[in-house]
């Protein structure tokens, strides 16, 4: 999967090869293009600074002993808040959450009344704000980590640990959900208060026509068509039918006892599909879910502000108070 892919882009035999082309000219030009079109999409004008206050740390992450990277953004008071601990999309393995158009979406969330907690982890391909890339489970294991820190630092925040949300869109929705598998398998589920995962991506491939949408709006942004996806994050994990790697492959048994949860897709997105069949198997689970479809949007709308400030401005207040609820 990619922004400004060509519809028809190959399958490749390794993530090595991925690696390689990732250092081409080729793959850097097209790094670059991801990096112009995050730089533009959020700024200023459309969520104001005002207000807040910003912060950037960093901890050591488990068990790799890596440094991982937050830029926390709240109001600028210290009254203590709800939290939204956001995990950036990208496939899991390129874009930052310290790129202009995150930067502006945390700020939208956090004017609602909350703190939102960037986290920088490890991309498998491309890097984020820290240098390193490494495949499935490095960059959940880094999130993981990054709730740990957070729960450590909330009385200095000024966060309410009782009302910490795991939030992300796309490979960001997918770790997320990993997360709160991981949080389930270690006893630990009472860190988070909920799930908020926007156009999640799940399934690792999609050629077999099991989500529609897939096929019917593959191409607008994004090409889910090929196996990149899981041969960069971990095909082994694939192979395995990994739910921590791919939630698709989650079972009621996998979902059953998840807290609160708002699944949110669009409507011309290649994974609309997957993420109502999460949705579904939520609610078949006994989870308390609720589903939300942003009608005439493509994926990842919400987070380039500039491009429907209304439409990101709607899903930031939702998110915010699904938080503070």
């Amino acid at each position: 999967m990619g922004l400004f892919v060509a519809k028809d882009e190959a399958d490749v035999t390794s993530r090595e090869e991925m690696l390689v082309e990732a250092g081409s000219p080729e793959g850097i030009e097209r790094e670059s293009g991801r990096t112009l079109l995050m730089e533009w999409g959020g700024n200023e004008d459309v969520a104001p600074s005002v207000g807040l206050r910003f912060e950037t740390c960093e901890t050591v992450s488990s068990p790799d002993g890596n440094v991982i990277k937050f830029r926390v953004i709240r109001p600028d008071n210290d009254d203590t808040v709800a939290c939204v601990y956001y995990i950036h999309g990208g496939a899991m393995m390129y874009m930052s959450s310290f790129t202009a158009n995150f930067r502006a979406w945390g700020r939208m969330i956090a004017s609602y009344g909350v703190c939102v907690v960037l986290v920088e982890f490890r991309n498998a391909i491309y890097p984020s704000a820290v240098p390193e890339v490494a495949p499935y489970p490095a960059g959940l294991n880094d999130c993981l980590s990054g709730l740990t820190w957070l729960h450590a630092n909330a009385e200095r925040l000024h966060i309410d640990p009782t009302r910490v949300v795991v939030a992300g869109e796309s490979g960001g929705a997918n770790l997320a959900i990993a997360s709160a598998f991981s949080l389930k398998r270690q006893g630990e589920l009472d860190l988070i208060k909920g799930m908020y995962v926007l156009c999640p991506f799940l399934a690792g491939m999609w050629t077999d026509g099991t989500y529609p949408s897939s096929i019917e709006n593959n191409g607008i942004l994004i090409n889910v068509q090929n196996n990149r996806a899981a041969m960069a994050y971990g095909i082994e994990a694939y192979q395995a039918r990994d739910p921590f790697a791919w939630p698709a492959f989650a079972t009621k048994d996998d979902v059953a006892g998840l807290p609160p949860t708002v699944v949110s897709v669009h409507e011309c997105d290649p994974l609309r599909d997957e993420g109502i069949a999460f949705y579904r198997l939520l609610l078949s689970a006994g989870v308390a879910a609720r589903g939300r479809e942003v009608l005439g949007t493509m994926h990842f709308t919400e987070m380039l502000p500039v491009l429907c400030p209304e439409i990101s401005r709607d899903t930031a207040r939702d998110i915010a108070a699904f938080a503070i609820s």
